[in-house]
């Protein structure tokens, strides 16, 4: 028997014809079409079986048209049925949607962060609105960078075990304070630096109203050439102005003593609360101890193989605690660290 070219147009329209059928078809129509054109007698089986009353030559073509077809059509249903089991799952959860708006709940207050991590968040936002960026450090050092690198020698008394928490075997400690940050930036990079470290520090004090083993600081360096005691004095007014939001603050510079920096100094603040006349925030005289501050002293440079003849540079240590105190108006430190949240709801 010889095939005519109608007899592959059949096969093909077949396929256009129930392809149509398929998208339009539920499960139940889908297997009876699938019985139709696949089953014992479907119309695809039975071409199947009329192959050998042609030649080899055209039982090749009729095969091959046939189960193309054939695979059409049952991808075509697979993918037909996939389509209404999605449909039948979205139905079912429209149907079993949970109305919540009438259920009772407990209102849970909105969350805040802690008066510490906010303080210190604005006093690194407004560090890096003045051009600083922003490094961190380990918490648990090396002798050498918590004390040596930073000029402080091993008879100095910080080192004593009453100040210091010494781990395996006085082999590290817990960082006392976030000047090692300092040294390990100038370890990996050249000048110019311009940069703050934030971070917790521990020291082994007894607790009290000023006092804490655990509290944080924000270290400050900036290494350049030609790096002055004024360009200190100007950027630590600019950051007190800016962060209490008053540039009518008097501030004042005292001479200290710090090992790592030469000349030091510790700045105070104009009492805000009573204008420098006196009061119990500021203890009567006037002002308020912020921070220390002074230029890096050259040792510190060297131990970071930078030119000490060349390079000059600032550093300054914040207490976050205390500022945050002074912000708001707290008179025990510890009231930040007990977890009540009748205070720090406060915040």
């Amino acid at each position: 028997m010889k095939i005519g070219p109608f007899f592959m147009d059949n096969i093909r329209l077949i396929v256009n014809e129930v392809v149509k059928k398929i998208k339009n078809s539920d499960n139940e129509m889908l297997e009876s079409v699938r019985s139709e054109y696949f089953g014992k007698n479907g119309i695809l089986t039975k071409i199947l079986k009329s192959l050998s009353h042609y030649s080899i030559e055209d039982r090749k073509k009729i095969g091959f048209e046939t189960n193309k077809a054939k695979a059409i059509l049952e991808s075509e249903i697979e993918k037909r049925k996939e389509d209404l089991k999605k449909a039948l799952i979205v139905q079912k959860m429209e149907k079993e949607k949970l109305n919540c708006s009438s259920i009772f709940y407990f209102p849970f207050s909105k969350g805040s962060f802690h008066p510490i991590v906010q303080t210190m968040q604005d006093i690194v936002l407004a560090f890096k609105s003045l051009g600083f960026s922003v490094a961190e450090g380990p918490e648990i050092e090396t002798d050498w960078y918590n004390f040596e690198a930073l000029n402080i020698p091993k008879s100095h008394p910080v080192k004593d075990v009453q100040d210091t928490f010494y781990l395996d075997g006085m082999r590290s400690l817990l960082r006392t304070h976030t000047s090692p940050g300092q040294v390990r930036v100038m370890e990996k990079q050249d000048p110019p630096i311009k940069v703050i470290v934030p971070g917790r520090v521990y020291r082994n004090e007894a607790s009290d109203a000023s006092h804490s083993s655990t509290f944080h600081q924000i270290e400050g360096l900036r290494v350049d050439k030609n790096v002055t005691f004024l360009d200190l004095k100007v950027i630590l007014t600019k950051f007190i102005h800016k962060f209490f939001c008053c540039g009518e603050l008097d501030i004042r510079f005292r001479p200290s003593h710090f090992q790592f920096t030469e000349p030091s100094a510790e700045v105070d603040i104009q009492c805000f609360s009573c204008k420098g006349r006196g009061c119990k925030i500021c203890k009567n005289s006037g002002w308020i101890e912020m921070l220390g501050c002074g230029m890096v002293h050259p040792n510190v440079l060297k131990c970071v193989n930078y030119d000490s003849e060349l390079y000059t540079g600032y550093a300054f240590g914040i207490g976050v605690e205390r500022i945050a105190m002074l912000r708001y108006k707290v008179d025990d430190i510890r009231l930040f660290y007990e977890n009540d949240l009748r205070f720090l709801k406060q915040f």
